[in-house]
């Protein structure tokens, strides 16, 4: 299945700041037809240890093979292993470990230019790129220059950054995260409209600023927001500047019950803030439990896990709420992990 279409056919007079509208009688989300249901790949692009390019380059190459949608990369620099902070701002209970592992990252728009260039046809999106790690003109140059270079296959994803401690290591700044994150989206938002922007922030400024060479697609890559349990200013973020929403499950329960239950928050704000729901993509992310990896979910943790036909069931249940793309990170890593995966796609396809 061709996943391109997940960067196409979004109708840009539909998007960003001034093209909200009433929508007293909005219509529910309809549901995605399971065969349709665009599948994305969290490329491992972490290690303890070590990583190289070839091996990823390796696992992108299976993903292809096997029906994988969409490639994504992680925009993390330097984390204990154990994601501690991470998984609190999902909600999960989790202490901070003194003695654990530091994990590192490959960088997310290096990986992405590359992918661009070797793998064919596939989406590519970051999932999502810290607003605080980059100044919002240079991203908004990278991602179009990404965009052209894939022959228009990017989605920018954005969030405000959830990881303090990371920001501390490499020396950017983190107070006011979200008011940063809205001054960047409204840079990148004008500077892909192709406008000459001017813009005097509390965080950023910019001069006389216009991309050349222009964005190759009309408005720009789609921009994806990533957030879960939103507060009230991260909810209205999400309807004024996202083309597309993800809510990210990996660390918590990848059931339907519980995408559903975000994505009431997600759609509840854009009726809130006078946009149709059903302009806005929604995408969820969870964490593929494969077997024989030897991954042990938390008590309180529930992981897309079973056979290939109970996997195939939970993610048509994401489907059916209208979500358009389900990403996975797989607990099995390297090339057997993604053909191990490969047989609930089949399952998906066939019994869609």
């Amino acid at each position: 299945m061709n996943s391109g279409g997940i960067a196409v056919g979004i109708d840009r007079r539909l998007t960003g700041p001034s093209h909200t509208f009433a929508v007293p009688g909005a219509e529910p989300r309809p549901p995605v037809p399971a065969e349709k249901l665009r599948v994305g790949l969290m490329l491992p692009t972490w290690t303890t240890t070590d990583v190289r390019w070839s091996e990823v380059l390796d696992i992108a190459r299976t993903a292809h093979e096997v029906g994988f949608d969409s490639l994504y990369v992680s925009d993390h620099l330097l984390l204990p292993g154990n994601n501690a902070e991470l998984k609190r701002h999902a909600g999960v209970d989790f202490p901070d470990d003194p003695d654990v592992e530091l994990e590192g990252y490959m960088e997310c728009f290096t990986v992405l230019a590359a992918l661009a260039v070797a793998i064919p046809r596939l989406a590519l999106g970051s999932l999502v790129a810290s607003s605080g790690y980059r100044n919002p003109g240079l991203m908004a140059k990278m991602a179009v220059t990404i965009d052209d270079i894939s022959g228009g296959r990017l989605v920018l994803g954005l969030g405000a950054g959830d990881s303090e401690g990371e920001h501390l290591t490499f020396g950017f700044p983190h107070e006011q995260r979200v008011g940063r994150f809205e001054e960047a989206l409204q840079i990148i938002k004008s500077l892909f409209r192709a406008e000459l922007t001017e813009f005097e922030g509390a965080h950023h400024r910019i001069r006389a600023a216009r991309l050349l060479p222009p964005a190759s697609r009309r408005g720009g890559p789609p921009i994806l927001i990533g957030t879960l349990n939103p507060r009230p200013r991260m909810r209205r973020l999400v309807a004024q500047y996202a083309d597309m929403w993800n809510g990210w499950l990996g660390y918590t329960d990848a059931s339907p019950e519980s995408a559903a239950a975000q994505l009431r928050i997600i759609d509840d704000a854009c009726r809130e803030h006078g946009r149709d729901p059903n302009t806005l993509v929604a995408t969820t992310a969870v964490r593929g439990a494969m077997p024989g990896s030897g991954y042990v979910p938390r008590p309180d943790e529930r992981p897309l896990a079973g056979p290939p036909r109970e996997m195939a069931e939970t993610l048509r249940g994401h489907a059916r709420l209208g979500i358009a793309e389900v990403q996975v990170a797989l607990t099995m890593g390297g090339s057997e992990g993604v053909r191990a995966f490969a047989p609930v796609i089949e399952e998906l396809r066939s019994r869609g």
